[in-house]
């Protein structure tokens, strides 16, 4: 409905400024004498080429903004499972082997499971959770220990917590996507401008041609890449699972 409504508002809009200008043409013709006014063409041209820059603009450090978040995600939540992994050092001896079995599942299960989900855009499930729900029990103390123990017991939570929050993170991230409406920004605005290049000739046309393929093929490239970087964890330009590799080899 927000972008039926937000076409709807845009067409109205252009369909009234035709109006005033045929208005304009009846009311008031040109006479006899007066010079063709280009200028005007090029001044609306060039107000275009502008506010269509900065719709790009806007779009790409949007996704470009999104994916480095993921990347931040990603490290920080390999990185405190990781110190999960080496805090289990710490803990009762029955206790050690637990907690690294739960690392190491939780590890598996990013990877091989909610990575594939996330270049697809599929919801990650309950699983991760569950596992990370089991991580936390295995960590917890349940008998008598030494206060070093204590202490690790009381880090390897707070690694964990990190851990919660980073996935959280993560699944926001491997959510969130460009506006509809930027989208059908980037559409149209690229279709006036490159429309606009053929309302102005040059005198050599070998000149013009090289000018208007230019132009179609930066902006085409443009969007190509703000669709990649929208997807954070595509198999183009995404984020990649190599943190978690690299801690925990499968």
């Amino acid at each position: 409905m927000v972008l039926l409504e937000t076409l709807v508002v845009v067409f109205a809009v252009a369909v009234v400024a035709a109006l005033a200008v045929v208005a304009k043409t009846k009311l008031f013709p040109r006479r006899e004498g007066d010079l063709p006014r280009e200028d005007v063409a090029e001044y609306i041209s060039m107000m275009v080429s502008v506010f269509y820059a900065l719709v790009l603009g806007l779009c790409l450090v949007s996704v470009w903004d999104n994916r480095a978040t993921a990347d931040d995600r990603v490290q920080t939540e390999a990185s405190a499972l990781h110190q999960t992994y080496l805090l289990a050092e710490a803990l009762p001896a029955g206790q050690r082997q637990p907690v690294r079995d739960a690392a190491r599942a939780y590890a598996a299960h990013v990877v091989d499971v909610e990575w594939p989900r996330m270049a697809d855009r599929e919801p990650l499930g309950t699983e991760g959770w569950v596992l990370l729900d089991r991580l936390r029990t295995a960590g917890e103390l349940t008998g008598r220990a030494t206060m070093a123990q204590q202490i690790a017991a009381q880090e390897m939570l707070a690694q964990i917590g990190y851990v919660d929050d980073a996935r959280r993170g993560r699944e926001a991230a491997a959510a969130d996507r460009l506006s509809v409406i930027l989208w059908t920004g980037l559409i149209i605005g690229g279709v006036l401008t490159v429309g606009f290049m053929f309302l102005f000739g040059l005198d050599r046309n070998t000149t013009h041609v090289i000018l208007v393929m230019g132009l179609s093929g930066f902006i085409a490239f443009t969007v190509l890449l703000i669709h990649q970087l929208d997807a954070p964890f595509g198999p183009t330009l995404g984020v990649t699972a190599d943190p978690f590799t690299r801690y925990f080899p499968l």
